[in-house]
């Protein structure tokens, strides 16, 4: 299995409840650590990001791991400071937004799948996503992140509704939001009029992750709608950070290897379940075991 993840790599500034955390890695850093943790040895995975030079070490630990092909270099890369909570949306403010990242069109038809996470919103822009839909035979996934965040003269980040919405989906294939994020995609005021919306626009499955309340799936199989809802497992948690963004990767790489639909959203659920469990990052070297054992 070959996959291209293309995403913004960010510096997080958490406080989560009421505490502020040592600065963390973010951004696409989770997205690429959890394909890389749960990767099989044949498995080759390619990361399109940008980076700072005089904090690469904040990342070293997963980056080191990959060939700095699609890497470009810029003087900042974005600081997000999140404020985490246990029942609501966190709050996001930002520092330094950089540039769009250069996607390498004239190489996506190596991979067997594309990986897109909006971690800042501005990682790609929309005639990218069309140009990569042009050019490219595979399965496209995306997960909408903060294309559903608008950005405020202060940098603060509140959810809007995500301009040319469309374009987005019919240039998609699975579409991954959470139950906040999904209501910037339609003015539908449902998630299961949300999802049949973007279905009949030409995505093949919708991904709705909802925290410790699980996470839902839409399709269509055979001309009928399907809906499969699982519960979160259980866990003691201690992070609310980076979960959904391994989930997305769990599930599109299991997804890539053998289009067992159930099987890669069960794995899903699980692996974000474990990176809710997780106090510190490194922890995620573990993450291929953890996962495994609950399956089994």
């Amino acid at each position: 299995m070959k996959i291209l993840i293309i995403g913004h790599t960010v510096e997080d500034h958490i406080v989560f409840h009421g505490e502020e955390q040592e600065v963390k890695p973010g951004g696409i850093f989770y997205s690429a650590s959890g394909f890389h943790f749960l990767k099989d040895a044949e498995d080759e995975i390619s990361l399109c990001t940008s980076i700072q030079k005089d904090n690469y070490e904040l990342f070293a630990f997963v980056y080191n791991e990959f060939k700095h092909d699609y890497f470009s270099y810029v003087e900042k890369i974005p600081k997000i400071h999140l404020n985490v909570f246990e029942k609501k949306e966190r709050h996001e403010r930002y520092e330094n937004i950089t540039d769009k990242l250069t996607v390498p069109f004239e190489a996506l038809n190596k991979f067997d799948g594309i990986f897109i996470n909006m971690i800042t919103g501005f990682d790609i822009n929309v005639e990218d996503v069309q140009q990569i839909r042009k050019n490219y035979n595979g399965p496209v996934y995306i997960d909408i992140h903060s294309m559903a965040r608008g950005i405020d003269d202060n940098y603060r980040r509140d959810f809007r509704k995500i301009p040319e919405v469309e374009k987005w989906i019919t240039s998609t294939d699975v579409v991954q939001a959470n139950d906040h994020e999904l209501f910037t995609l339609s003015e539908k005021k449902t998630e299961m009029e949300i999802a049949a919306e973007l279905l009949h626009l030409g995505a093949k499955i919708i991904l709705v992750t909802k925290g410790d309340r699980g996470a839902s799936l839409y399709t269509m199989k055979n001309d009928e709608f399907v809906s499969i809802t699982v519960s979160a497992i259980e866990v003691e948690t201690k992070n609310k950070v980076g979960c959904g963004d391994v989930f997305g990767a769990a599930f599109f790489s299991s997804y890539i290897k053998d289009k067992n639909i159930e099987k890669a959203f069960t794995l899903a659920n699980i692996t974000g379940g474990c990176i809710a469990s997780y106090s510190e990052i490194k922890k995620m070297k573990d993450l291929r075991h953890d996962v495994l054992s609950r399956i089994s």
